[in-house]
C-alpha cells in the first residue's frame, strides 16, 4: 500500500569517464577484458526466470578476431519463444499490479549497478562482443543505458503526473494501464543501451516482454539481462530468447495476446513486421502498437561560410567512429568547391592518421565491422566505386578479414548527387561527398531532402544565421535529429531525442516521454459525488 505521494531522484545525464593512462577505469576495463578473453561463456536463454540451455550451441567471437571463440550460446526454437510468451503472460498479473515506484526502484538500482560495481564489465562485453573502442563503450553501454533507466523512470512520474480537468462535485482522474498482452522488442547490435531500453521502457510502464537481441549482440545482452536479475526484475517480466526471426515472429505474429512490438533495425525487416502484424490484425484482443527506429542516410551540408576545420573533424568523427555502423553515421555530405581542397586535406590527413584494430589497444581509433555478411555487403560498394565511372575513391578502399573484419576508412568522391552511395544505406566506413558549385547552394537543397527514402539525422555548417535559418527550414522533414554547427551523431537521453520520420521509423524518441506513451492504453475515471435524482432539466420548466 502507498500512503505517500513519492518524488524520484531527479534525473541527470551520468558523466562519461576518459580512460586515460593510468587512471583506475582503464586498468578496471583491461582486467575485465582480460578476464573474459580467457574464458568461455555459455549464455543461456532466460525464461520465466530460469537459465534455458539447448544442445543447439552456436559460438561467440569477437569481430575483430573471429577465430577466437569466447564462448556460446544456446539457440532456441519455436517451442522456446511459446514458453517465453506463457512465462510473460503468467507474470503481468503480478508485474502490472506492482507499484510504480517498486517497479521505478529496480531500474534505479539498475543504473546503480552500471554505473558502479558492472562499468568495466558491461564495457568489456560491448568491447568483445560489438568491437567498439573504449570511448564508444562507454558512451553506449554505460553513460547513455543508465540515462535510458534513470530518464525514463522519470518520464515515467510525469505520464502518471498528466491528469484532466475537475468540475465543481465531479474528480476525474486518468489511469495509465499497461497494454493488453505482452510486448515483443527485438533489437540490434550496434548498441547495447538499446538492447536494454527496448524491452526496459515497455517493462517500467508496466508490460511484459519476449525480447530476441540480434545474434551478434547476444554476448552483451546476457550481461543486460544478469544487471535485469541483480536489480530484482521478477521473474517473466522480460524473457530472453535466441531464435531465428521466421521461427519467433510464427509465434509471436500469430498470438491474441499481442500487443505492440519495440524495434530497431533495418527498414526493410520493419516493412515486413509491420505488413505481417496487418495481415494478423483480426487475430489480436486490440491494435499492437508498432514502434520502429530503422535506416539512415545521414548528411552533412557545408555551406561556404563554414569553418573548414570543424567540417573535418565532424566527417572524421561522425562518419567513422564505431566503423560508421550507427544510424546516425554521417554517410553522405554536401562540400562547396571554394573549401574543398581544404577539406579533402584535412580529411586525408585525419584518415591517415587513424589506428585500425582490436579494441583492447586503446590507441585503434577504428575497429572490424560486426559480422562477414556485413563485412561483405560494405566491400561490395568500395568495389562497385573502383570501377564506376562516376566516383572516385580518394581515401581508404582497402580491407581485410584474414583475422578480422577490418575495413579502412573509405571516403568516395561522387561526380553527381545521385550516384549509388550517396542514396543508399551502406551501414559501415565509407562516406560520399558531392563538391557542388558554391553558387548552386540553394538548389542542392531539394536534393538533399529528396536524395534518400529516409529523414533520421543529418546537420549543417554554416556561420550565416539566414543560411542556418532557411536550411533548417527546408530540411525540417530530412531528419528526425538536426544539428546545427555539430556531427549528425552522438544524440544524448534527456537533451535529444532520437528518431526519425520516413523510411527511418516511427520517430517516437526512445529516451523521451513520448516513446513511454505508447506503452500504456489510458482510461478515463469520472466520479460523481451527488449524483442527480431527477431526468428534468431546467429548459423543461415552461413554454
Amino acid at each position: 500500500m502507498s500512503n505517500a505521494i513519492y518524488f524520484v531522484p531527479p534525473a541527470s545525464n551520468e558523466p562519461c569517464l576518459n580512460y586515460a593512462p593510468g587512471s583506475p577505469e582503464k586498468k578496471a576495463v583491461k582486467a575485465a577484458l582480460g578476464k573474459l578473453m580467457s574464458k568461455k561463456t555459455d549464455v543461456p536463454m532466460v525464461i520465466g526466470g530460469k537459465d534455458v540451455f539447448t544442445k543447439n550451441k552456436v559460438k561467440l567471437s569477437p569481430p575483430h578476431d573471429h577465430k577466437k571463440v569466447v564462448g556460446q550460446y544456446s539457440k532456441g526454437t519455436k517451442s522456446d519463444v511459446k514458453k517465453a510468451v506463457k512465462a510473460a503472460l503468467e507474470a503481468k498479473a503480478g508485474w502490472e499490479s506492482m507499484p510504480w515506484h517498486e517497479r521505478a526502484a529496480i531500474f534505479l538500482r539498475a543504473a546503480e549497478l552500471i554505473a558502479g560495481p558492472y562499468r568495466a564489465e558491461m564495457n568489456a562485453y560491448t568491447m568483445i562482443a560489438q568491437s567498439k573502442n573504449i570511448w564508444q563503450a562507454e558512451i553506449d553501454a554505460v553513460c547513455e543505458m543508465v540515462d535510458f533507466f534513470r530518464f525514463n523512470v522519470q518520464y515515467m512520474t510525469e505520464v502518471y503526473e498528466q491528469q484532466p480537468e475537475s468540475a465543481p462535485g465531479i474528480w476525474n482522474r486518468l489511469e495509465y494501464r499497461p497494454l493488453e498482452g505482452f510486448v515483443f522488442a527485438i533489437t540490434p547490435f550496434n548498441f547495447t543501451s538499446i538492447a536494454a531500453n527496448l524491452p526496459f521502457a515497455p517493462a517500467l510502464m508496466g508490460n511484459t516482454v519476449v525480447w530476441k537481441p540480434a545474434e551478434s549482440q547476444i554476448y552483451s545482452a546476457h550481461f543486460i539481462m544478469e544487471i535485469f536479475k541483480k536489480a530484482g526484475l521478477p521473474d517473466g517480466v522480460i524473457n530472453l530468447v535466441f531464435a531465428d526471426g521466421p521461427a519467433a515472429g510464427d509465434v509471436i505474429f500469430s498470438h491474441p495476446e499481442f500487443a505492440g512490438l519495440h524495434f530497431t533495425g533495418s527498414t526493410g525487416v520493419f516493412n515486413k513486421l509491420w505488413k505481417t502484424i496487418a495481415s494478423n490484425l483480426d487475430n489480436y484482443r486490440s491494435y499492437p502498437r508498432i514502434v520502429g527506429e530503422t535506416g539512415g542516410k545521414d548528411f552533412v551540408l557545408a555551406h561556404p561560410s563554414a569553418d573548414t576545420a570543424q567540417v573535418v573533424t565532424a566527417l572524421s568523427r561522425g562518419a567513422f567512429e564505431f566503423q560508421g555502423q550507427k544510424c546516425s553515421a554521417a554517410s553522405r555530405a554536401y562540400i562547396p568547391k571554394s573549401m574543398w581542397s581544404t577539406v579533402k586535406k584535412g580529411l586525408i590527413a585525419d584518415i591517415k592518421s587513424f589506428k585500425v584494430g582490436a579494441p583492447d589497444d586503446f590507441r585503434n581509433f577504428v575497429n572490424a565491422v560486426i559480422d562477414e555478411r556485413a563485412f561483405d555487403k560494405i566491400s561490395s560498394y568500395i568495389d562497385h566505386a573502383k570501377k564506376s565511372k562516376d566516383a572516385q575513391i580518394i581515401a581508404g578502399g582497402k580491407y581485410d578479414k584474414k583475422k578480422g573484419y577490418f575495413i579502412s576508412p573509405t571516403v568516395i568522391l561522387a561526380k553527381s548527387p545521385d550516384y549509388k552511395t550517396m542514396c543508399e544505406e551502406i551501414f559501415g566506413p565509407v562516406l560520399t561527398i558531392y563538391v557542388y558549385d558554391d553558387a548552386d547552394f540553394d538548389e542542392l537543397l531539394p536534393v538533399i531532402d529528396s536524395t534518400s527514402p529516409y529523414a533520421l539525422t543529418g546537420s549543417i555548417f554554416s556561420t550565416d544565421r539566414e543560411v542556418i535559418h532557411k536550411v533548417t527550414y527546408a530540411l525540417r522533414n530530412a531528419a528526425g535529429n538536426f544539428y546545427i554547427n555539430d556531427k549528425p551523431t552522438g544524440a544524448v537521453v534527456g537533451q535529444q531525442p532520437f528518431g526519425g520520420a520516413r523510411g527511418s521509423g516511427t520517430n517516437d524518441k526512445a529516451g523521451s516521454i513520448l516513446n513511454l506513451f505508447r506503452w500504456v492504453s489510458p482510461r478515463t475515471i469520472k466520479e460523481n459525488f451527488n449524483p442527480p435524482t431527477n431526468y428534468t432539466y431546467p429548459f423543461m420548466e415552461g413554454k
